[in-house]
């Protein structure tokens, strides 16, 4: 564990063992914990300026690399059951409870799996763009892009760059995408999520909450404007699961709502945990 004092915040990044699984985190502030769980390749450093925000505000912010991302645990298993447990394990080891969660997409998910399965553990839960429906598989072309790079050639970060454009047109989403890029070695780049199984498991992540998944207490549904991952047509299937909901819309963002809109998702989240 290394710690550092930033003015008066606690920064500490952990990497913490369970006897199984290993995730790491970063810790800031004090005072409730809040925990934050990133989306679909994606890694706790994408919440980084709003994780420093919530930690002046009253919270010991736990912004987190699930399994199989950043610099967390590289694993064949891969499932909304095991990252489940997996926050289950790292709240035990850290003596939490009574946490608030934010979740955001594949983040989200594994929230609401955690907060249905454990509810004694969780006081409120924010849920970022995403739904406890089934979603079809829909990830090809980033897939196919990613997987079109091929490492042993040694590229630069440019010609990653140029290969992933010829699959993704979205200049948001690869960047978003270069940011998990990162040097194993001096001149050998490398993802830092683990492609491999992403690759045999892709079907996990549009899995559903299971039927009879049911969370009581306060929870906020944040959906972006320009999404289509909540409906309207979604919102009874909401309530069923979550009967103390209430869902808010970022007006002109899209699923990284957080990260187009950080001002607005920081006025509603705070609002909401206050």
């Amino acid at each position: 564990m290394i710690i550092g004092v930033s003015g008066n915040l606690l920064s500490k990044v952990c990497n913490l063992k369970s006897k199984i699984e290993m995730l790491y985190s970063k810790i800031e502030g004090a005072g409730k914990p809040l925990l934050i769980l990133h989306g679909f390749l994606g890694m706790l450093d994408n919440w980084k300026t709003l994780g420093t925000q919530f930690s002046t505000e009253g919270f010991q912010v736990h912004m987190l690399d699930l399994r199989n991302h950043g610099r967390s645990v590289q694993s064949e298993e891969f499932s909304y059951e095991i990252m489940a447990k997996d926050i289950y394990d790292y709240c035990q080891a850290n003596n939490l409870e009574n946490v608030d969660i934010i979740g955001h997409s594949m983040g989200g998910k594994t929230a609401m799996l955690f907060a249905t399965t454990y509810p004694e553990m969780v006081d409120k839960l924010i849920i970022a763009d995403i739904g406890p429906k089934f979603y079809p598989q829909h990830h090809q072309s980033i897939l196919a892009g990613l997987n079109a790079v091929d490492f042993s050639k040694k590229p630069g970060r440019s010609e990653v760059e140029a290969i992933l454009s010829e699959y993704i047109t979205d200049f948001g989403t690869r960047q978003f995408l270069m940011k998990s890029l990162y040097w194993q070695e001096p001149g050998q780049l490398a993802y830092r999520f683990n492609l491999s199984v992403f690759n045999k498991k892709m079907d996990e992540i549009g899995v559903a909450l299971p039927e009879a998944a049911i969370f009581n207490n306060p929870t906020l549904f944040i959906r972006g404007g320009n999404s289509n991952y909540i409906l309207d047509s979604d919102f009874e299937n909401i309530k069923k699961h979550f009967p103390d909901s209430k869902i808010e819309t970022i007006p002109n963002a899209g699923h990284w709502l957080h990260a187009e809109n950080p001002k607005m998702f920081h006025e509603l989240a705070i609002s909401f945990l206050k």
